[in-house]
């Protein structure tokens, strides 16, 4: 049986906080009075404005509870049932107008409990508002229910006074059993989530998370829902528990409870038609469209939902978005894209630029007694069409998977591979450097398109999208000696005794073939072991085409950084840049993706170790400790370079002398020439190819529906770009005597 509680009409809109949580000579109001920062000055109503009120069919339990400021007509309230503290700031005779929906200021046909009002706000047939601070010009039109609780916590998962531990949110992000749970907080960077969830067995490390999360928010009761100015809200059914910030639109949704929507006038957040969300954090200049529904879930700034797409127990991170489909349990870092209707995403996590095509289905099938499986996606993940995928998996960045039922788990350690399930021969193929072999367009377009796309106002975390960067270069590294290995293995073979090689000799032949006879590597049958969770073959193809690319890529790399520390510094010879390189590294630093900012692995190693012993206290501190890395950065991305350099190459900068320098800067103009005919090349393809040309009339017609390939923005940048490299490259060598 319900229980229908009941009280007396005049008690209506008052003891909005129980006694037992009132400090000691405070009122229900004193918390109120805190967050109403609108500097408005109020009084109580004279006889004839209440006698304007009472003609115009406004009720009040007690008039003398209705505050307003020296500027109030009277005249603009009509038809509304007042209850409660409620205080109206100036009300003059316009109206407002927002796309072009026009109301006049004033209130109207609503029943208010408890609430504060702004300067010229247009409140119309809102049918229950209770306990909200709302701003300056702000709308709210047609709504059915628009409330706030004491115990409201606007998504953030603390606890309030009396509050059991049983009802706190978590969001089971990563692990569909709950493993990686982690407590959403507003403010949350996918550097944050990243970290709470993972080290689960660092028990102090969590404990202090969970205390830099508590100690951030404020568990007394008695806080108001915020509307903040020139926001909109109409025609929406339920709004309980939410905290609004400035110029957001809210337009038919179906019922926001407990959720903070960030949102400025510099980054505007809107919630569209049909949505649901409950338990979340939205972020600034976020949008969620058309359906949606989320649920325990935190959306990092600038990304978006749409289509009615479900995100469950998930973070999803900056300047993403995801349409259409359905992902649950999911750790997704900055800049993902996931259009399709028929695309999944369960227990995952993704570390950005990445891109999931149409039936990918990934997360779906346990191969355990419990749906206890992970998946883990280095940078520019790309799952093509109709893939599905086993738990536990894991892949290097930038691997795109070809169309396929893959039956088993997968470990994929070489960046920038084509994976394959050859049905026909039952094989996993793999095809190493496969963007750079064939489509050197799209891998060079996501690294700059993403930048583009970052419209992040607070860049408190420095994201990393280019497709060379730390990360890449030591999967590369790693790859390189995978390579090696796996080639000399497949040489051994043919004298059937490979185990009487040891691993270095097996590398060295290895690399000594892919160097001096790529040809005869090529005829091999090269297999790589350990990647897929079964006995069937794993072969490797364009293993000496990928040893080469790969190899001068670190060339590459290492240049550029090179040259880019040059012209930053203004270095003018030389020995003056012998002078001013930072201290070499013996060893190759290992890196960290924590949440899309890579970090030295020793650096987070050192930073956990202050959560430890005290010296980082809060959230705050946590992300100064991502800034100070981020100022760091650039010098440790160029010392990983020269080691990098070093181990693939052979070249030490400081000891080979200018003539090395001036052949690697060449060498690296000649690697970018090449990069930027690939980008060309692999674009121009869509332009000659007879089936992409058949639907079009004639060549005016297809230029006029795709454009000209030669008007193609990108890749005028990229020539551009090459241009300025090679006269800067030039200038150096020359001018330097490198030569």
């Amino acid at each position: 049986m319900n229980e229908i509680k009941k009280s007396p009409i005049n008690s209506l809109g008052y003891s909005f906080i129980d006694n037992r949580y009132l400090p000691k000579g405070k009122d229900e109001y004193y918390l109120r009075n805190v967050q109403n920062r609108s500097g408005i000055s109020y009084r109580q109503l004279t006889a004839y404005e209440i006698e304007v009120l009472v003609r115009n069919r406004n009720t009040s339990s007690n008039w003398n509870d209705i505050l307003v400021s020296e500027d109030f007509t009277p005249e603009l309230v009509q038809n509304c049932k007042f209850f409660g503290l409620v205080r109206i700031g100036k009300l003059a005779p316009y109206y407002l107008e927002f796309h072009n929906l026009r109301r006049p200021v004033g209130l109207y046909n609503s029943t208010i409990i408890s609430c504060d009002f702004g300067d010229n706000v247009c409140i119309d047939n809102t049918n229950y508002l209770s306990h909200y601070i709302i701003g300056n010009d702000v709308m709210i039109v047609n709504t059915n229910e628009m409330a706030t609780t004491d115990h409201a916590k606007f998504g953030n998962g603390v606890l309030k006074e009396g509050e059991d531990e049983s009802i706190r949110i978590w969001l089971e992000i990563c692990n569909e059993n709950g493993g990686r749970s982690i407590i959403p907080f507003n403010g949350m960077l996918p550097g944050d989530a990243w970290l709470w969830s993972r080290f689960r067995d660092d028990k102090v490390l969590q404990e202090k998370l969970k205390d830099f999360t508590s100690a951030a928010f404020d568990n007394r009761r008695g806080y108001y829902g915020k509307v903040g100015d020139r926001t909109v809200i109409k025609n929406c059914k339920i709004i309980k528990d939410v905290w609004i910030g400035s110029d957001a639109y809210l337009k038919g949704a179906n019922k926001i409870k407990n959720v903070t929507i960030n949102s400025s006038d510099a980054a505007m957040s809107q919630i569209g038609e049909g949505c649901e969300l409950v338990n979340g954090i939205v972020g600034f200049g976020c949008r969620v469209f058309y359906g949606v529904k989320a649920v325990r879930f935190i959306m990092a700034s600038h990304s978006q939902l749409k289509y009615g797409a479900r995100l469950i127990n998930s973070y999803l991170g900056n300047n993403s978005t995801i349409s259409c489909c359905e992902v649950l349990n999911s750790l997704i870092f900055p800049a993902h894209e996931q259009h399709h209707n028929n695309s999944f995403l369960c227990a995952a996590v993704v570390m950005g630029q990445s891109n999931m095509a149409a039936g990918a289905t990934i997360g779906s099938n346990h191969n355990s007694r419990s749906p206890d499986g992970e998946i883990v996606a280095g940078r520019g993940f790309w799952p093509g069409l109709c893939v599905s995928l086993k738990h536990n998996s894991r892949f290097a960045s930038y691997i795109l998977l070809a169309k396929g039922d893959y039956p088993a788990e997968l470990d994929i350690p070489i960046p920038f591979s084509l994976v394959s399930n050859d049905v026909s021969k039952d094989e996993l193929v793999i095809m190493p450097a496969y963007w750079f072999l064939h489509n050197m367009y799209a891998l060079a377009r996501n690294s700059w398109k993403y930048i583009d796309r970052d419209r992040r106002i607070d860049k408190i975390q420095l994201l990393e999208y280019d497709y060379l960067a730390p990360d890449t270069v030591n999967e590369i590294v790693h790859g390189l000696a995978l390579l090696e290995r796996f080639t000399g293995l497949a040489l051994a073979r043919q004298s059937a005794k490979p185990a009487k090689y040891s691993e270095a000799e097996l590398r060295e032949m290895g690399a000594s073939l892919l160097e001096h006879s790529p040809g005869q590597a090529d005829a091999l049958e090269i297999l790589a072991e350990g990647w897929e969770n079964t006995d069937r073959k794993v072969h490797l193809v364009k293993v000496p085409q990928a040893w080469a690319i790969f190899r001068e890529l670190v060339g590459h790399y290492a240049a550029g950084l090179l040259m880019r520390f040059i012209e930053e510094r203004k270095i003018g010879s030389y020995n003056e840049m012998l002078a001013a390189l930072p201290a070499a590294s013996q060893t190759l630093p290992s890196w960290v993706n924590v949440g899309g900012q890579l970090v030295r692995e020793s650096e987070l190693e050192k930073f956990i170790g202050s959560i430890h012993n005290g010296k980082i206290r809060s959230w705050e501190q946590v992300h100064q400790w991502y800034g100070h890395q981020a100022e760091h950065y650039a010098t440790d991305k160029l010392v990983h370079a020269l080691a990098a350099l070093r181990i693939v190459k052979g070249i030490a900068v400081r000891k080979d002398g200018p003539e090395a320098l001036g052949h690697l800067l060449r060498q690296s103009v000649a690697t970018r020439e090449q990069l930027t005919k690939e980008i060309y090349e692999s674009r121009a393809k869509d332009y000659g190819n007879p089936f992409r040309k058949m639907v079009y009339a004639s060549p005016e017609e297809m230029n006029a529906v795709v454009g000209r390939l030669q008007d193609n923005g990108f890749i005028r940048q990229e020539k551009e770009a090459l241009r300025k490299y090679r006269t800067a490259v030039e200038e150096i060598v020359t001018g330097w005597k490198l030569a």
